[in-house]
């Protein structure tokens, strides 16, 4: 699938981007705030999560000019109420010196283009509360925020404790 923006241009991701996905994930991770070590993600998990046997998710690249400028991962949820599929957006990021370029943008529009044509009824994603400039940028293009709900999130130990087994975090 390839969309064009001006001088920017989506791809879908194949298997010789997962070195370029994880940068992009580390980068993603650092400009979060995350801690060191907190995105342990190896090119191996990429592999096998995004290209295996059973892919978990799927990756836009968008690159401005030749440069790669960001990314989005999503992958499928269910509505319920409306009896379709939805896609989730696990994560979107436009390097910094490709920001107020038209990258997000057109990264979202190409999303919504998936939607559209896979008959999904919904798009969501969340973002962290002090990220206004994420945050000006979604209400800018008429998204929504969802003040009513609030996430939570099992993890680590958590996780474990709860199915009743041992942590496999060291």
């Amino acid at each position: 699938m390839k969309t064009r923006s001006d001088e920017t241009r989506i791809v879908t991701a194949t298997k010789k981007d997962i070195p370029l996905i994880r940068e992009f994930i580390l980068e993603l991770a650092e400009y979060e705030r995350a801690l060191p070590g907190e995105a342990p993600v190896t090119e191996k998990d990429l592999a096998d999560t995004l290209f295996g046997k059973r892919p978990a998710a799927e990756v836009l690249i968008a690159y401005l000019g030749d440069r790669p400028a960001g990314f989005a991962l999503f992958f499928h949820n269910y509505s319920t109420w409306l009896g379709k599929r939805g896609i989730y957006l696990e994560d979107l990021f436009v390097r910094p010196a490709a920001r107020k370029h038209g990258v997000g943008f057109a990264l979202l529009r190409a999303l919504a283009k998936i939607a559209m044509d896979r008959d999904c009824g919904r798009v969501d994603w969340s973002v962290l509360n002090w990220n206004e400039l994420a945050i000006d940028f979604y209400k800018q293009i008429g998204a929504k925020a969802m003040d009513d709900w609030t996430s939570f999130r099992l993890t680590g130990d958590t996780l474990a404790q709860i199915a009743g087994r041992k942590s496999k975090v060291k």
